[in-house]
């Protein structure tokens, strides 16, 4: 007697086992299905979300259709909130979206009404191996990660519903008798509706609890008023995902979240008044008697499907045209918080709760860059107001807050590279990969710019602090220089915002090529004057450090443009140096200037390890063959026909006493 007990005991805990798995397989399956689709179809998903009009029948075919393509009504709902939170959707039109997206996920309860209608397990092992061969060749990988995930998917459907049977609980007196005791009313109705959302809301995944309801409904053990009750609940703690999402994103995205709970619980509320017979409806669609003493397991499980479907379209039937009056509903649920002077370089539309969706996360953050690049344009407008402040306070107080934007612009480098880093750890397509190595290039370049802005209000203040007056010629030269920075920057900000398919890097190379021809021309008058005695070294030194520093701000605005185009860099570039490694020349501030061979290859070994001392006996062994006798003589002489010929930058081409050179920034 005792055996027969123990190993009761063992069929149950296995069976419980069995279940549990299943229903693991089956997240897992759904999670990995969608993934792969994010990943094939991710750029032109975007696209359509970005191309929304105020069309609200087109909000929500997009939606479906989103929703259907990615099999995932959680990652939809959270790809428009992100959208939302980046500006990129109106709150109008992310409403009818989400409407969509309701409709698209009902096709998962299809899919799994179809799993318990016929052995589904044996178009699995198929799926299986062409899903493996397509992963080993790695031309369709995303490919095979679908059919995996599928396959996965279904192995689970199939699993639960040979669990189901295993269970057998309906021959089981006591679960009969226990649920037999929960009347049919609306006491009952509530209570599983109530246990339906706090079980969705806890697993994050309506899937799974679909698939749970119908495995209850196809053994008996409940009603299929309990299961619809389930199927409502389930809707309600679905939103959960999107609400968790948007807890800290901007106004407009929590009112997005809170627009999806509204639509979900309108829905169970009209549902619920006409409970019995809308009920009694949906079954006579698949021709169920849901007062009947036995039920079709198949028919079952598609009613749950029917209903799933019927509530969701004929909730957006109705609600598809209070929109509007849904929008001001939420605006009044959420109002924006208190308006506080607030630091300009912080985040705006990536934060922690926005990580559902890489491919859309590396959307967000392109936009965060352009904020990023407005800010620095700010910066250098603060510069030119400095130039021109002669209150000594005034002067202090914006001196400081050009620091002070220095220190944000610094914090956010770290925090969008490090967020870049976190979606990089995601499986992406190469598409993004290459997208988040251009951004990590543009924050550093913009990095840099706000480095270059903080070094000129430095020199101002040295120039005030030493009592420098320029002359009007200085004036006129320095505002000119300033002038052209000004377009640069205002170049890059129209690039970082738009469409880069609508722009090129010629015009920005234009702005450059005059920014280094102005500090050419500044400098060589500088140089005069100073000959002339027209003004003292002090004047002409803090004149000169003005000027160059420009010229460098210029280099990182045009490594800023050239990062976020993907434009060729046609070689190796150094400020006004550009070597063209294809035809093997140098073009100094745009003119071509003749270089031997071995001039050439020196000057591209200095500029491609740029800070890196060389000996002679390394730039020897490096440049010139073995078979060739040459001397540490033929090093430095080399070195200084170089430095002739790059002119305003051979500064940067530095001896080291006793060690031989390096190529300094």
């Amino acid at each position: 007697m005792r055996d027969v007990y123990l190993y009761y005991n063992y069929l149950l805990m296995l069976i419980a086992l069995k279940l549990l798995g299943s229903i693991a397989l089956l997240i897992f399956g759904m999670k990995m299905m969608s993934e792969a689709l994010q990943k094939m179809a991710g750029p032109q998903l975007r696209h359509l979300l970005g191309a929304m009009t105020t069309n609200r029948l087109s909000g929500v075919a997009t939606g479906a259709l989103v929703t259907v393509a990615v099999q995932s009504s959680a990652a939809t709902t959270v790809m428009t909130v992100s959208f939302v939170n980046a500006a990129l959707l109106s709150l109008t039109q992310a409403i009818s979206v989400i409407m969509g997206a309701n409709i698209g996920t009902t096709m998962s309860a299809w899919i799994m009404s179809a799993g318990f209608s016929f052995n589904i397990v044996n178009v699995v092992w198929p799926a299986f191996l062409i899903g493996i061969i397509l992963i080993q060749i790695g031309r369709h990988r995303y490919l095979g990660d679908f059919l995996f995930g599928l396959s996965f998917l279904l192995f689970a459907l199939g699993m639960l519903k040979t669990t189901g049977v295993e269970m057998d609980l309906a021959g089981k007196p006591a679960v009969v008798d226990f649920f037999a005791s929960f009347k049919t009313n609306y006491g009952t109705i509530l209570l599983f509706l109530l246990i339906g959302t706090i079980l969705t809301a806890i697993v994050q995944s309506s899937a799974a609890l679909m698939a749970i309801t119908m495995v209850l409904c196809a053994t008996g053990a409940i009603s299929i008023y309990q299961g619809i009750a389930l199927v409502m609940g389930e809707n309600i703690g679905t939103t959960v995902t999107a609400n968790l999402a948007a807890l800290s994103a901007n106004t407009q995205a929590r009112r997005t979240a809170m627009a999806h709970l509204l639509f979900n619980v309108f829905g169970v509320i009209w549902v619920l008044i006409l409970f019995f017979p809308f009920v009694r409806m949906v079954c006579g669609i698949v021709g169920l008697d849901p007062r009947a003493s036995e039920q079709n397991p198949t028919q079952l499980s598609f009613a749950l499907a029917t209903f799933h479907t019927c509530f969701n379209l004929i909730n957006t039937a109705i609600l598809i045209w209070f929109i509007p009056q849904i929008e001001k509903l939420v605006c009044l649920l959420i109002k924006p918080g208190k308006t506080e002077e607030e630091d300009e370089f912080r985040l705006q539309y990536i934060r922690g709760g926005i990580m559902k969706t890489p491919e859309i996360s590396v959307l967000q953050a392109q936009k965060e860059i352009a904020l990023f690049g407005e800010n620095t344009r700010r910066m250098f407008s603060q510069v030119k107001e400095l130039y021109s402040t002669k209150d000594e306070q005034s002067f202090t107080r914006l001196f400081e807050r050009i620091h002070k934007g220095e220190e944000g612009s610094d914090r956010m480098e770290n925090q969008i590279g490090r967020y870049l880093g976190d979606v990089g750890d995601a499986h992406l397509s190469d598409e993004t990969k290459e997208k988040i190595r251009s951004m990590l290039r543009q924050i550093g370049e913009l990095e840099s710019v706000g480095d270059s802005c903080f070094n000129l209000a430095r020199i101002l203040r040295r120039k005030r602090e030493n009592k420098i007056d320029f002359t009007p010629q200085m004036e006129e030269g320095l505002q000119k220089m300033f002038s052209l920075v000004e377009d640069a920057l205002t170049r890059m900000n129209d690039v970082l915002s738009g469409r880069k398919e609508d722009y090129g890097i010629s015009e920005s190379e234009d702005i450059e090529l005059r920014i280094n021809a102005c500090r050419n021309a500044l400098k060589k008058q500088n140089i005069d004057n100073l000959d002339a005695r027209l003004y003292d070294y002090d004047k002409g030194t803090v004149y000169a450090d003005l000027i160059g520093e420009c010229e460098k701000t210029g280099d990182y605005i045009i490594n800023v443009v050239e990062a976020r185009l993907g434009a060729p860099r046609n070689g190796i570039r150094f400020r006004g140096i550009q070597i063209d490694t294809d035809a093997k020349k140098v073009h100094v501030d745009g003119e071509d200037v003749p270089f031997t061979k071995t001039e050439y290859e020196l000057l591209k070994l200095f500029l491609e390890n740029r800070d890196k001392v060389f000996t002679r006996d390394e730039l020897l062994s490096a440049v010139w063959p073995d078979d060739v006798i040459v001397t540490a003589r033929t090093v430095d002489v080399n070195i200084t026909r170089i430095r002739k010929k790059i002119g305003p930058y051979a500064g940067s081409l530095i001896a080291r006493a006793g060690f031989g050179y390096s190529f300094q920034e």
